[in-house]
């Protein structure tokens, strides 16, 4: 399995259209084949932090999600507000 935590840093101005596009990104790719789990958090210390945790069943099903319609759509849109950093974890 494949684990990403994706850490997002955006300003207060723009914090509530990220977190918008984020929730449309959780919402269709929990529908990705091979998506086990995809959500998004908010910091309780920093309000300027947010975190999607997916998890993927194997990188087959990770790369078919990075090439899909919603996500080629929604992550540029959020990379455009607020920096993103990106950890990734195979176990």
């Amino acid at each position: 399995m494949i684990r990403l935590n994706v850490f997002i840093q955006v300003g207060a101005e723009k914090r509530q259209e990220v977190v918008a596009l984020s929730k449309e990104l959780v919402a269709a790719s929990l529908k990705d084949n091979g998506c086990v789990a995809y959500d998004l958090f908010e910091s309780a210390t920093r309000p300027d932090v947010l975190m999607i945790c997916e998890t993927w069943r194997d990188a087959e099903s990770l790369s078919a999600h990075e090439q899909a319609a919603h996500f080629t759509a929604l992550v540029p849109k959020i990379q455009e507000l607020a920096a993103m950093k990106l950890e990734k974890f195979n176990f």
